[in-house]
């Protein structure tokens, strides 16, 4: 399964970047890395994130990329080809077993809701965190706030078929909780609603038939697929403007020190 939706994500990453980047620059600009900082991305990707943070540590600073999937790491490095300042790694985040304080930054887009014990992970990521280190990532909130993936789910009339792990962090309690027994301090989870897309409908229609919790629903049960397309297409249609359809994603920047 985790094939498969590295493919689906490699397939749509231009795509996928172009509606997820205003998400990421919020947490980038909570986290305010500085020139000469060493970061590390969480759950990276095809490397969009890696790249935008590479922009603010600058050639003295060091950015690397951690994610489980090859197929995905394979299109970072291509597009971080040249840049001397970052690197990937390919791995587990949650048993990463880098040396101790390691990095001035933590960053995640999207990358630490599906770990089986959050707490540990995020208590080896403080180990790897150099004193007074700084935590910035992205997450969900509910889906029902989240209209980017209840408006496919609905429209394909899937939404009993939910995997619920994208929103294991939609409760702030939750997230507080974690972080304060991995001994981050300073915990603070900010709401953020902004209208994000991938362009016109044919656009917006592959990425979220692809990725995301209908995508996943899709690549598990192709069989629902020709009956989901004309019923999601009609969802996005029914957004008014066809060349740039924008739905809202609901998310918590979560930031803390080490």
């Amino acid at each position: 399964m985790r094939d498969l939706a590295a493919k689906a994500w490699v397939e749509v990453a231009d795509l996928l970047d172009l509606q997820l980047s205003p998400l990421s620059l919020l947490a980038i600009e909570a986290l305010a890395p500085g020139t000469g900082d060493s970061v590390l991305d969480i759950g990276c990707g095809a490397g969009q994130s890696v790249l935008q943070l590479a922009e603010r540590v600058g050639p003295a600073g060091r950015v690397t990329g951690v994610d489980i999937a090859p197929l995905l790491l394979d299109v970072a490095r291509r597009r971080a080809a040249g840049r001397g300042e970052v690197d990937f790694i390919e791995a587990d985040a949650q048993t990463l077993a880098l040396p101790d304080r390691s990095f001035d930054c933590l960053f995640s887009r999207f990358g630490v809701m599906a770990f089986a014990d959050p707490a540990a992970a995020f208590a080896n990521f403080r180990r790897m965190m150099k004193p007074a280190g700084r935590l910035a990532f992205v997450c969900w909130r509910a889906l029902e706030d989240n209209e980017l993936d209840l408006l496919p789910l609905r429209g394909a009339g899937l939404e009993d078929r939910l995997d619920p792990t994208p929103f294991s962090f939609d409760d702030p309690e939750h997230i507080w909780k974690i972080l304060g027994s991995a001994g981050f301090v300073d915990i603070a989870v900010e709401p953020h609603d902004v209208k994000v897309s991938s362009g016109g409908i044919d656009a917006m229609l592959a990425v979220l038939m692809k990725v995301g919790p209908l995508g996943r629903i899709l690549r598990e049960n192709p069989h629902l697929r020709p009956e989901a397309e004309p019923r999601v297409r009609a969802a996005l249609a029914g957004r008014g403007d066809s060349a740039a359809v924008a739905l809202n994603a609901a998310v918590w920047v979560v930031t803390a020190r080490a």
